[in-house]
């Protein structure tokens, strides 16, 4: 993250929920996408999330249509007793290799203060404590691109481009024939036989969208565009997960201490080389809780990232004294926001409003997951080994509401989940039907995390690539009818 050649490097406008700041918000610019520069957390999220999607009338992507689909996915090494994960997929999904006694701690805590344990969380209940699953091969990253598009660049019928930019789609009478793209620094356009799948993101296909006279008239026109398709719900309905991140000092080891000089990262460095295994294996947090705010609420509604290690910004690096990270979102935002085009030039990015906290709810949410952070920590056998909360901090009182949320306000920042700017749908927002075809354009769909009408209750990787796995069997049925 935060590498040009790797990293798209978005940035939001200005967001009033957050106390007016700009947040950078990361996006791969690489083969597997942000798979291949995320965090490795594996999460489906609940049943309840693909249900609500059917009730909408999203047909064909219930619980029941997706799962499948998620199981045919993955090479799950753990138990599969209730016959609920995947073993034979191509997504290598490993329990951690590494562990850290603070976050061993942290879930014990949890577990005292009345929350479950939950062994795995992608099996047949969500709610509870435990440590993260990753998208990860013995001690490697195992991004859809090493999943899927390594076994397959061989194919004779599958060309890879790099160095290559999709500007916008070329149109003839109302049919996608292809993209017009810079190729190696040339513009050329390729043409498609059959049909055209946009997977650009939920930044980069509304973009190319728009980009091609697909919209809201009023983010087109101004920018000189000719109109090709009315579709006003491109680039709306964006939805991300905001992290509150409370920080702890504590008298137990942490990544920040034990990373703090040359001669102790050169050590990690070989025991990765010569086990692949310890902290170079680490995924972006280890430990997790679904949890429930309110004990009425059907299913969790925060989710917590456990992370032996903190820092201000990953740009300034860990900070000197060790702690811990008890980051903790809202599984199921009310808050949504939009994107548009700053520019008809490719190369400009567009314009990111996430509208951050801007429901009673929303705030009530994480004002409580912040609480339920802070009192986890006041809990043995937790408590005797923090030294200090270092954030918020002493002026934040736990009961002070307003001061919580003013500190998340100024603090918070996105968790790299932005999904929802080509909802699908059967209504006037929709911008693609049940079968991911763009509404009102023939030979073109769109297949990644923008297309869900709601975000679903955890981290976004494993949708999307269930999402990969629905589009293909689709592309597959309409070419044998």
């Amino acid at each position: 993250m935060g590498s040009p050649g790797t990293d798209w490097r978005y940035r939001t406008e200005a967001d009033p929920g957050i106390a007016g700041r700009s947040i950078p918000w990361p996006r791969g610019r690489v083969l597997g996408g942000s798979s291949s520069i995320n965090g490795l957390l594996y999460v489906r999220g609940q049943k309840q999330d693909y249900d609500g999607w059917a009730q909408m009338g999203c047909t064909g992507w219930s619980w029941d249509d997706v799962l499948p689909l998620f199981k045919r996915a993955e090479n799950w090494e753990g138990d599969n007793s209730d016959d609920l994960r995947g073993k034979d997929g191509p997504l290598s999904v490993q329990n951690s290799r590494l562990s850290r006694e603070v976050v061993d701690k942290w879930v014990d805590a949890a577990v005292a203060a009345g929350y479950r344990r939950n062994p795995d969380y992608n099996g047949a209940d969500q709610e509870g404590v435990g440590y993260f699953q990753l998208t990860m091969q013995g001690g490697r990253r195992c991004s859809s691109a090493v999943a899927y598009l390594k076994p397959a660049k061989g194919r004779q019928n599958l060309e890879i481009l790099t160095d290559a930019q999709t500007e916008k789609l070329v149109l003839d009478q109302g049919r996608v024939v292809g993209v017009r793209a810079r190729i190696k620094g040339q513009f050329q356009d390729v043409r498609a036989r059959h049909e055209v799948i946009l997977s650009a993101g939920a930044i980069g296909s509304p973009q190319i969208l728009m980009l091609s006279g697909i919209g809201d008239p009023d983010d087109i026109r101004p920018h000189g565009i000719d109109m090709q398709v009315e579709l006003k719900g491109v680039g709306k309905n964006l939805q991300d997960h905001l992290q509150a991140r409370p920080v702890f000092k504590t008298d137990l080891s942490t990544i920040n201490v034990e990373t703090s000089n040359l001669f102790k990262q050169g050590m990690i460095a070989l025991q990765y080389a010569l086990t692949q295994r310890g902290p170079m294996t680490m995924a972006a947090s280890l430990g997790t809780g679904f949890l429930k705010t309110e004990p009425h609420l059907e299913t969790p509604d925060i989710q917590f990232h456990i992370q032996p290690f903190s820092a201000d910004s990953p740009a300034e690096g860990a900070h000197k004294f060790s702690a811990f990270t008890a980051s903790v979102l809202q599984l199921r935002p009310e808050s949504a926001g939009h994107l548009t085009l700053s520019s008809s030039s490719m190369d400009a990015h567009p314009e990111i409003h996430p509208n951050y906290l801007n429901t009673e709810t929303d705030c009530r949410t994480i004002v409580k997951g912040i609480q339920i952070a802070r009192k986890i920590a006041q809990v043995e056998p937790l408590k005797s080994h923090i030294t200090e909360e270092h954030a918020p901090g002493s002026g934040v009182g736990m009961d002070d509401y307003d001061a919580t949320l003013d500190w998340a306000r100024k603090t918070a920042v996105t968790i790299y989940h932005p999904t929802g700017t080509c909802k699908m749908g059967i209504d006037n927002r929709a911008v693609v039907d049940p079968r991911l075809r763009v509404r009102g354009v023939a030979g073109l769909r769109v297949a990644d995390a923008s297309i869900m009408p709601l975000i679903v209750s955890g981290n976004t990787n494993a949708p999307a690539i269930m999402i990969g796995e629905k589009v293909s069997d689709m592309v597959l049925e309409d070419a044998r009818s």
